[in-house]
Parts: structure tokens; sequence; C-alpha cells
């Protein structure tokens, strides 16, 4: 028996009845995932001009065609700010016009963008020089997935410093998407930092980042238990890596206590809970690789008929 297009309504409005805690019905408008991306590509050009476009930026030309992308970022930028204040407005904009508000902050923040471009230079830089692989600066920032997330996260991050809700983590989580890399908007993140490879990288919410931090693929600065839930928001969940420490690939340091002091290097596929003083070397050591000679194995017959 055929079902019916009415019937197949029904049976997923029952649906929308039985698991309200999935639908967003009569509410404020929510920004948007896809508005939030194409403003995030917008971004990246405003940071990096002449590398994420697909024609060629001429110095004579750069004004204009600045002027008008950033004209074109902030009135979108505005509307998904206005509808993230609508939707939870932090405490300090209690009793202010939201819009008036959603205006200030998204000036705000695109006046800081000289600032970040600042970071992004140690870090493009930080890349170049810890990466013999690496031909040219340029190949860095258009090939590197690292750039484009350190970027997106950067930017996220001044956006969580003034509480704006979903939009920081929306940009963030699209930059994951697409590189496998996943910085938190709320990480604290110094100069010049550098993941090679990146794949599979997590940095918590709550992680802080001296300068000069390099890491690889599959890191995890990541928190001891979850189990508290809502309880443990806004406590000090993750790691604090201090100055000029490098970490190898699949090492995953937990807790909100724990401390890598300065000039350490942790290695490979190292579990660390715990603090570990300046200048230390965290290795596995109870790991044994074995080399043993492959046993021989007779050699196939094989009949070629022709």
């Amino acid at each position: 028996m055929k079902i019916t297009v009415t019937k197949l309504t029904d049976q997923l409005l029952a649906s929308y009845a039985r698991a309200g805690g999935i639908n967003h019905l009569d509410g404020v408008n929510l920004p948007s995932k896809r508005g939030i991306a194409q403003i995030t590509v917008d971004l990246l050009r405003l940071l990096f001009p002449g590398f994420f476009d697909e024609q060629p930026i001429q110095t004579s030309e750069l004004k204009v065609e600045t002027a008008n992308l950033m004209d074109a970022v902030l009135g979108r930028l505005e509307d998904e700010i206005y509808k993230s204040l609508e939707y939870d407005p932090p405490p300090y904009l209690a009793n202010k016009d939201l819009r008036a508000a959603a205006q200030e902050l998204t000036h705000d923040f695109l006046g800081k963008l000289p600032r970040v471009r600042e970071l992004l230079q140690t870090d493009v830089e930080a890349a170049y020089q810890g990466d013999p692989a690496a031909l040219s600066k340029e190949e860095v920032i258009v090939a590197y997935p690292f750039v484009e997330t350190i970027a997106v996260q950067r930017l996220a991050h001044e956006l969580y410093l003034n509480q704006i809700a979903l939009i920081p983590r929306i940009m963030t989580e699209w930059a994951h998407g697409r590189t496998g890399m996943d910085l938190h908007p709320g990480a604290q993140i110094g100069t010049h930092f550098f993941v090679d490879h990146c794949t599979g990288t997590v940095v918590g919410e709550t992680a802080e980042l001296g300068h000069h931090v390099k890491m690889y693929q599959g890191v995890g600065l990541v928190a001891r238990s979850l189990a508290g839930g809502q309880q443990l928001r806004g406590l000090k969940r993750h790691p604090t890596v201090e100055d000029n420490v490098t970490i190898y690939a699949n090492a995953t340091i937990v807790g909100g206590e724990t401390v890598i002091g300065e000039g350490s290097t942790i290695g490979a596929n190292v579990f660390l809970m715990q603090s570990v003083p300046p200048h230390s070397l965290v290795v596995c050591e109870e790991v044994k690789v074995s080399v043993k000679e492959k046993p021989k194995r007779a050699a196939a017959k094989v009949d070629f008929q022709i």
C-alpha cells in the first residue's frame, strides 16, 4: 500500500511532538550556518588579500576592493550577530537595544582584524621555519590546512570574548570539517603557533597555550572527565602549555590543572594527566618495539597457459 504525503507528514509531526528537544519552533531566528560559512570565507579574504581570491588583486585596486568586501561583510555579519543576541543576549547587554549592540560589536570585531593579522603572520612564520618541506610562505598559506584553521579560530576567539553565542562555534566547526583540526574558539593561543599535518588535533575550550608552541597530528588537549556535564561549565578543564613546548603525534594531555612547563617536549603517544616542570622530556618507555625477520614462505606455484 502506497503511503501518502499526508500520512508521511503526520508521522513526522508526531515525531516533532514526541522529540521536542530538537525542534526550534516559534523562537527567534538563529544564525545561519551557511551564512556564517560564507562570511568566514570573506573574512579570510580580508586577512590574506590575494590568497583566497579567484582573481589577482593589484595594489592599485586594493583600497577599493577591500572597502567593498568590508562593507559586504559588515552588513551580513551584523545581521548574524543580531540573531545571536536575540537568541542569547549576554548579561552585559541587559536592557540595551540589541540592534545597536550588534552594530557596535560588528564594528569592534572588524576593527580587530589588523591585530589578528599580526598574530597570523607569526603563525605562518612558525610553520615555514618549522617545516623543512615548506617551499615558501606562500605555499604555507595556500596549502597548509593549519593556517586556515588557526585563522578562523583567532577570528572566532574575538567573538567568543564578547560572549556572542553560536557564531564562534559555527565558525570553528566549519574549519574543523574542512581540515580535521578542532580548535575551540575559547582556547587562548599565543604567537608563533604551528601544528604540522594537523589532522585529528583537538584543543579544548579552556586550554591555554603560550608562545612558540609546536604540535603534530592527533594531539589532544582535553578535559579529564565530562561526567559532571553542565556543572563543569566555566571551570578550567583543559591543560596549560607554556612557551616553547613541542608535542609529538597522538599525545594526549588531560585536565585543567595539568601544566606543561616551558621548553618541554612531549613524545608521541604519551598519555599525560600530571604537570611536568620546565624543560622536561616526557616519553613512553613501556612500549617495546621488536624488529624480527619475517618467516620465509614457499613461492606460490603459478601455471601459465597460452
